[in-house]
C-alpha cells in the first residue's frame, strides 16, 4: 500500500506543484507529463525525508513534502529543458 498511496499523493503534488509553479506556454507539461514529475516528487521527498531522519522506513513524506519535491523536480527539470 505504500508505494500505491506514493503514487495517488505524488499525482495531488503534481498538479499543485504545477498550479503553483506553470511555466512556459511552450512546455510540454501535459496531464501525464505533470502526474509523473509529481510522482516522482513525492518519491524524492521520501528519500530525502527518510535519509535526514524525518521520517521513519515505513513514514512517508505526505502531501506537503511531496508537493515541495514535485516543485524542485519541475524546477530542475524547467532548469534542464531551458540548456538543452
Amino acid at each position: 500500500m505504500g508505494i500505491i498511496w506514493t503514487i495517488v499523493i505524488g499525482f495531488l503534488a503534481g498538479v499543485i506543484a504545477k498550479f503553483i509553479m506553470p511555466g512556459d506556454r511552450n512546455e510540454p507539461g501535459g496531464f501525464v507529463m505533470t502526474t509523473i514529475l509529481g510522482i516522482v516528487g513525492a518519491f524524492v521527498a521520501n528519500f530525502l525525508g527518510q535519509s535526514l531522519g524525518w521520517y521513519g522506513p515505513q513514514d512517508g513524506a505526505g502531501l506537503i513534502g511531496a508537493v515541495i519535491g514535485a516543485i524542485i523536480v519541475l524546477a530542475l527539470y524547467g532548469y534542464m529543458r531551458r540548456r538543452a
